[in-house]
């Protein structure tokens, strides 16, 4: 894949040396952070040293004050409460420490969890029939509801109130729920708009911990839940997700619950720190395997659990069922690439439209966001059934909103929902050639050559006597890293190549380069095709990395993570 590079170059030396001097750090730090908007000392200091105290006060979501009252009631009335959850990791993360919290007050609270094959995502309607033939009196969901306007109807007419914890996109009509706690709403003043589900439910504790008089730490307690539902959404980490990750990816260096603790065992980073690439590679893709090929109830049981051998056996269970995932996923991906070579002129469509019988519908999000990454075009992958129904997910690029592409093609589907990089949708068989040709008629208004060319933004130009183990630590304060928020690029040029570079493992083209006497190990992941562009003794290479710290047998060595070169 051909990238554009982009040196961000916003400020002269002056200013940058004068915010060096200011923030007493050096001025590559200084670069970065103006080149980010971050352009004064105090909103620098909160930004590099993130606490609880600049969480927003939860009273500002609409809706809370009303559910918090509704909740009290519940509480007060010893009736029974049911946590609605989404089938991912955001979702049962959510549930999860809902659970925890009305558990620990002694609460009667069950949870329901839909059958990703059966009902698909969201509040269903066999989900309503299960709370009132188990006599529930509430339900609050988390991760789901925006859109429920029948399910919730539903609900009301067998006398349950409804809660709405969510994040997604509002349609204009909103479901008559007693309370609808969600930052996107058109109504709500909150400072922060962009908090995943977990999140969302976060603040609705964060409330209850106020209303009730309840000690601070009773809610704190969950920020780890917290950091890894909000990680493994891919949602920004910037302003109050930036201090729920820190803060909560810190906690779990010493998890105080059994199932977390089983969860990192297994996975095996006990004794490692846990960053947002641990979470997002390591910990969620086994959270979101039972979910993806069966009951997600499993890894809400895991992380609710207080039993060390269950939680062991479930931990184990959940290490199964993503080996399984992975095949599939490799399987799926095969078929999907050999669709795009036979159906799709990769350099000439804008929007990739597949569909085939027999893939699994909990995989083929997974694999929609592998072909972005493989050929950066807007994908949707449909997974049909004999019943004449497609599920469907996709994922988008910068600069496309899918959520909104969809929304103009709502006649054409069943149902949909989702974010501005990924939703899913169910569709009739018939619909879906018309859904391809407009969704392509979109993409092509939209999308410009340079959109369709993943953009390289350059935080800075440096030369590697620059790199030392103060600048990693500088970097090391920006962490944790994610949407709007990345980790730094360099861009470095003259460079002389040492020996023969070469590709290891799977694809890994891994290099020595010199520059000012200074030799650097070099590996780019993934990047085994462009070996072409380098040669032993070659003298000019320019090359975009992030500085990392390679780890082994206890001794860590800089190490420069390529992105390109030429």
């Amino acid at each position: 894949m051909e990238f554009r590079w982009e040196v961000l170059n916003n400020h002269d030396s002056r200013t940058i040396n004068e915010y060096a001097d200011q923030l007493n750090s050096s001025p590559v730090l200084a670069r970065i952070l103006l080149n980010r908007g971050i352009a004064n000392i105090e909103t620098a200091r909160r930004f590099l040293k993130p606490e609880l105290s600049h969480l927003h006060d939860p009273f500002l979501l609409a809706g809370m004050q009303d559910a918090v009252e509704r909740i009290a009631a519940a509480i007060t009335n010893k009736e029974k409460i049911l946590i609605y959850g989404d089938y991912d990791v955001d979702g049962t993360t959510a549930t999860s420490m809902l659970l925890l919290f009305f558990r620990n007050l002694g609460q009667d609270v069950g949870f329901y969890i839909p059958d990703r094959l059966l009902e698909g995502y969201g509040l269903s309607e066999k989900g309503m029939v299960f709370a009132k033939e188990n006599g529930l009196d509430l339900i609050i969901t988390v991760d789901c509801g925006i859109t429920a306007v029948d399910e919730v109807k539903l609900a009301n007419e067998f006398g349950i109130d409804v809660i709405i914890c969510d994040h997604h996109q509002p349609a204009q009509d909103l479901p008559p729920a007693m309370a609808i706690l969600n930052p996107k709403r058109e109504d709500c003043t909150y400072p922060f708009k962009e908090l995943a589900g977990v999140g969302v439910a976060f603040k609705l504790l964060q409330a209850l911990q106020r209303h009730l008089a309840l000690d601070e730490s009773t809610v704190m307690r969950f920020l780890g839940l917290v950091s890894i539902g909000s990680s493994a959404d891919i949602v920004p980490l910037v302003d109050e997700n930036r201090v729920i990750v820190k803060h909560g990816l810190q906690s779990l260096s010493e998890p105080k619950s059994i199932g977390l603790e089983a969860l990192i065992d297994s996975s095996g980073l006990s004794d490692r720190e846990i960053g947002t690439g641990q979470v997002v590679f390591v910990l969620a893709p086994r959270i979101n395997a039972v979910g993806r090929m069966g009951d997600a109830g499993r890894a809400v049981r895991l992380l609710t659990s207080d039993n060390k051998q269950q939680a062991k056996n479930i931990a184990t269970i959940l290490e199964s069922e993503n080996r399984r995932r992975k095949s599939i996923d490799e399987e799926t991906f095969s078929q999907a690439f050999e669709i795009i070579e036979s159906d799709f002129n990769p350099g000439e469509e804008s929007f990739f439209v597949l569909h085939k019988q027999g893939w699994h519908p909990g995989v083929i999000g997974i694999v929609a966001s592998r072909l972005v990454e493989k050929f950066y075009r807007p994908t949707l992958m449909i997974a049909t059934d004999e019943k004449g129904l497609g599920r469907g997910s996709a994922r988008s690029i910068a600069g496309f909103n899918i959520y909104e592409a969809l929304k103009e093609c709502e006649d054409l589907m069943v149902n949909f929902g989702g974010h501005k990089y990924a939703a899913g949708l169910t569709i009739e068989i018939e619909n879906i050639p018309l859904l391809r040709e407009k969704l392509s008629q979109i993409a092509a208004k939209q999308l410009t050559d340079d959109m369709l060319k993943p953009k390289l933004s350059i935080d800075s130009e440096i030369r590697f006597h620059e790199i030392d183990g103060q600048l990693i630590k500088l970097i090391n304060r920006m962490a944790p890293f994610g949407p709007q928020n990345m980790r730094p690029l360099f861009l470095s040029k003259g460079l002389h190549v040492v020996g023969t570079p070469s590709v290891v493992g799977r694809n890994h083209l891994k290099l020595k380069v010199r520059q000012d006497g200074v030799i650097m190990d070099a590996i780019g992941f993934d990047l085994g095709e462009k070996i072409y562009r380098i040669s032993p003794g070659e003298q000019d290479v320019e090359m975009v990395y992030i500085i990392d710290e390679n780890e082994y047998k206890g001794r860590k060595t800089i190490q420069l993570r390529v992105k390109d070169l030429r």
